[in-house]
């Protein structure tokens, strides 16, 4: 294991910042379009200086915005969320062997639902957050929320619900959950797999949630650090469950592992589609071991788009590699989850791609070798006639650790619209989203 003041997941593009500012009236180079009004927030380990950070995935959670509002960038601020973990030192575990689910680094993903924000790590509760990214506290849902909430929950374009898990590292392993468009915790289900799996995200479609219960488990010699590991014992398979409620239907697939998924549709022949970036066992083993361990934090490992046709009629799943190039982050227009999609946009290592999924070709914008780019989030533009017309927004920054700036491409042919200079680097996170006024 690296010495914590050289862990890769604490130098360079990782490197944690030091403090919390505020800037305002930023510099913007380009013409911002007027729509862009709200605010953009990207969510990522930022561990205090000199704390201990046993593995990129643990660090506490820190929030980046940027308002935008009728062509002006109005200011930037970053925050840590204050969870106990991050105020007092609480721990998950307590000594009684109980789990405090507020006791987390709440660093993987902000989204807004009910007109609440809300930041979000899959081993606890979301915390709740101010437009200004103050932290108001933890949210159980009236206490209806038991276990964890996954970092990756799904929106139901048609009817508003917001569809999300928890995993454990004990029974039961998987839950299912949905809140109503209000905000009220109004289903939670239990769901058999075969052991403490590490699911990171899922997929859903009109009429069912697509599960991924593959080889990656808990390992309590583990504890300390990230404790999961590759089990070659543990089969790797996808479920498909009827929202409305029944059995599972588990269709066993090759060896891998998925971090996120791009979209997931039922086509015309009642088959079900899934788009998701999948790991090969060596490959996972290798980005593991760079994000946890001696290597450059996400410098191996192949991460390339692949798709899934479940068939349920016949129980045979069909996969295809759609790229042959390395990317992470996919993400779509979120007024189409579940919902057949046409394109999905992820990123590469010094670039943004766009795919055209219905036809099977993939364009890119080429940042060049000295700049690294985020998750590129896709803004629809109000009055829409296509699927890409609209906007990406990521934050992409200088390797040399000369700064940062949010990005906004034009979605349909990736071209530079503007970009919004920020006051100071911004590390390598996660997820994030966009919250119109």
């Amino acid at each position: 294991m690296s010495d914590s003041a050289t862990a890769p997941w604490l130098t360079g593009l990782f490197a944690p910042v030091p403090d919390e500012i505020d800037a305002y009236d930023l510099p913007v180079e380009g013409t911002l379009p007027p729509e862009l009004t709200g605010r953009y927030f990207r969510n990522g380990p930022n561990p205090e200086l000199g704390g201990a950070s046993a593995h990129w995935f643990i660090g506490d959670g820190m929030v980046h915005g940027v308002r935008l509002r009728e062509g002006r960038a109005e200011w930037y601020r970053n925050r840590w969320v204050r969870t106990t973990r991050f105020t007092e030192g609480a721990s998950l575990r307590r000594e009684d062997g109980t789990v405090d689910r507020a006791a987390v680094s709440a660093n993987t993903h902000v989204i807004a639902h009910a007109d609440r924000i809300m930041a979000l790590v899959e081993s606890g509760f979301p915390h709740e957050l101010t437009p200004e990214l103050d932290t108001v506290g933890p949210r159980d849902f009236g206490g209806r929320l038991t276990t964890a909430m996954t970092a990756h929950p799904k929106r139901d374009p048609r009817t508003g619900e917001l569809l999300f898990f928890g995993y454990g590292f004990a029974p039961p392993y998987l839950t299912y959950h949905r809140l109503s468009a209000a905000g009220e915790l109004v289903e939670s289900r239990v769901v058999e797999v075969g052991g403490p799996t590490m699911m990171h995200d899922f997929a859903i479609t009109e009429h069912y949630v697509v599960w991924l219960d593959l080889p990656v488990v808990f390992d309590r010699n583990l504890l300390g650090g990230m404790p999961y590991r590759w089990d070659s014992d543990y089969p790797a398979r996808l479920g498909v469950m009827p929202r409305a409620g029944g059995a599972v239907r588990w269709f066993d697939i090759d060896p891998c592992y998925v971090f996120h998924v791009g979209n997931a549709y039922e086509d015309t022949d009642g088959k079900i589609v899934l788009d998701a970036v999948r790991y090969a066992p060596e490959d996972f083993t290798a980005i593991w071991s760079g994000i946890g361990g001696d290597g450059a934090a996400g410098s191996a490992g192949a991460s390339r788009l692949h798709r899934w046709v479940l068939d349920i009629a016949t129980g045979r799943a069909v996969e295809t590699q759609c790229d042959d190039r390395d990317v992470e982050f996919p993400t779509h227009d979120e007024q189409r989850t579940g919902l057949p999609s046409r394109y999905l946009y992820a990123v590469g290592d010094s670039s943004i791609v766009k795919y055209d999924v219905g036809q099977g070709s993939a364009t890119s914008h080429e940042l060049g070798s000295g700049f690294a780019p985020g998750e590129a989030v896709f803004v629809p533009a109000s009055d829409a006639g296509g699927e890409d017309e609209g906007w990406l927004l990521t934050i992409t920054s200088d390797r040399g650790g000369h700064g940062s700036e949010l990005l906004i491409l034009d979605a349909g042919d990736l071209s530079r619209t503007a970009s919004v200079r920020l006051p100071r680097r911004v590390p390598a996170g996660f997820h994030g989203s966009w919250i119109a006024d």
